[in-house]
């Protein structure tokens, strides 16, 4: 079976090629650099994470683009309020989203900064003038002529047919219903940064910025582009419209959206007190792989509904994956195989692939990994698990995990800097006792637990169980779990 995606453009589930050979050429929207991101925008940035992750571990070669979008109306706004350059004022935020990304293990692609092609936009916006396509207004900025593209509306599925014929809209973020000419370039206000170009003083708007880089990076036509669905308009019509209106060509085979999330089943807003970045989850002390993993529970086209009680069962499920695996590489077993077990192994690899082709099925994926573990600790407890089965156990999660990239127990250096950032932002009052808990834990080395345990085992057997006791309760305190099993004691981090 072939991959199958949702294409907003034609509204179904289409089987997915690339237009040529093996070769997928992807553009992802990625963040406007004025704020911190938050859990809705992290939804979409992981979905895409996922989507890249199953076209690579499917055997594509992938070219993969995101952008940087470093000037923008509120970039401008809020740089000049605070009196520094646009480049000082988004430099802070773009490090940080890469932190955030990095902390989510979310690959890095390859980034295109609006600010370093400028001048590509300015000729840009030339080109479309000398085509009719753009007219100046006498303040020197651009915009864009929709009654002169008839096919606009096609990706939105709008009917703008009653529109009124050259009015304009300046902003870069307007009303869903509101099709007006739209800004190519915008001529700069008292106060306003700006650069010089061909086309005069200025700065690009918003939706020019993609169209450029990703032609530049991908080509005139490329396989796949992927936002969040609250760009599909006016942001992908409007490049659908300008870069189709500039080559004559078809500009994106596939159009990728994922649906943005409630948080404790409201829309997530300042104003309702619910609105999360990632690193306001750390500082309550969640930890980025369990976020992860909740934001992947449910398929990119479904709505997620953020709940603290998600999440603590997202990391409840996550410690349940973990702790399988460990017992597989930690426990020992009797020679040969099993062949159920090396079937279970098998037919779990198989209903992933499967559920991830259908249109990137997460939850099903989720599922079958989870039903191996309950039938597989099932033949752990009664002996059924032989030598050979192991490796077959062992490769169905990682296949997993090449996807879901949760596995790997490295959240406490991710939490530690969350918290020396709050500490130098002046946002101490933010930290909490968990993260605090979280952070400590990892300060015992692995050679300091195993000293203590020893040594409340040699209790234990002396009959000083105070002693035992009050050594399994500084562990507990630590985040060290320690387990009693047939082969002994096993010990590992929260």
């Amino acid at each position: 079976m072939a991959l199958r995606l949702y294409n907003t453009l034609s509204a179904r589930v289409e089987e997915f090629q690339p237009l040529e050979n093996n070769e997928v050429r992807m553009y992802a929207c990625g963040p406007t650099v004025y704020d911190y991101g938050h859990i809705g925008n992290f939804r979409t940035f992981v979905a895409v994470d996922i989507l890249r992750r199953f076209l690579l571990q499917s055997g594509y070669k992938l070219r993969h683009v995101m952008n940087i979008t470093d000037v923008d109306d509120k970039i401008i706004r809020n740089s000049a309020r605070e009196g520094l350059s646009v480049k000082e004022y988004t430099a802070k935020y773009e490090k940080a989203f890469l932190e955030d990304a990095a902390a989510l293990n979310i690959e890095t692609p390859l980034l295109a900064r609006a600010t370093d092609h400028i001048d590509e936009m300015a000729r840009f916006v030339h080109e479309l003038e000398k085509k009719d396509f753009a007219y100046r207004a006498e303040d020197g900025s651009y915009y864009f002529r929709i009654a002169k593209f008839p096919g606009y509306g096609k990706l939105s599925k709008k009917d703008f047919s009653g529109m009124e014929d050259g009015a304009r809209v300046d902003v870069d973020e307007y009303e869903k219903d509101n099709a007006r000419d739209f800004a190519l370039w915008k001529a700069p206000k008292p106060g306003e940064a700006f650069w010089e170009t061909s086309i005069g003083r200025g700065r690009p708007g918003w939706h020019i910025e993609c169209s450029v880089m990703s032609m530049r990076e991908l080509g005139e036509t490329f396989d796949l582009h992927a936002g969040g669905e609250d760009l599909i308009f006016p942001h992908h019509e409007n490049e659908i419209a300008q870069s189709e209106a500039q080559t004559g060509k078809p500009f994106v085979r596939f159009w990728f959206h994922a649906r943005f999330l409630l948080v404790e089943g409201q829309k997530m807003s300042k104003s309702l007190g619910n609105f999360f970045t990632l690193r306001d989850l750390v500082l309550k002390g969640h930890r980025p792989s369990a976020i992860r993993f909740l934001l992947t529970s449910v398929p990119y086209r479904n709505q997620l509904n953020f709940t603290f009680d998600g999440l603590h069962q997202a990391a409840s499920n996550l410690e349940k994956l973990r702790n399988f695996r460990l017992r597989l590489t930690s426990e020992k077993f009797s020679s040969g195989s099993n062949d159920a077990i090396a079937q279970l192994a098998r037919e779990t690899g198989e209903r992933i692939k499967s559920a991830l082709e259908d249109d990137l099925n997460t939850a099903q994926a989720h599922a079958a990994i989870f039903e191996m573990v309950r039938k597989a600790n099932a033949a752990f407890d009664v002996a059924q698990i032989r030598q050979e089965d192991v490796p077959l156990l062992l490769a169905a999660v990682d296949k997993f995990d090449e996807i879901f990239a949760v596995m790997k127990e490295d959240d406490l250096p991710k939490m530690q800097a969350v918290l020396e950032w709050a500490k130098a932002t002046g946002r101490e009052k933010d930290i909490s006792p968990a993260l605090l808990e979280a952070v400590n834990s990892g300060r015992l080395s692995d050679s300091a637990i195993e000293a203590k345990i020893a040594a409340m085992e040699a209790a234990r057997k002396a009959r000083k169980f105070d002693v035992s006791d009050r050594i399994r309760a500084e562990l507990t305190a630590a985040g060290i779990i320690v387990e009693n099993t047939k082969e002994g004691v096993r010990w590992r981090r929260k």
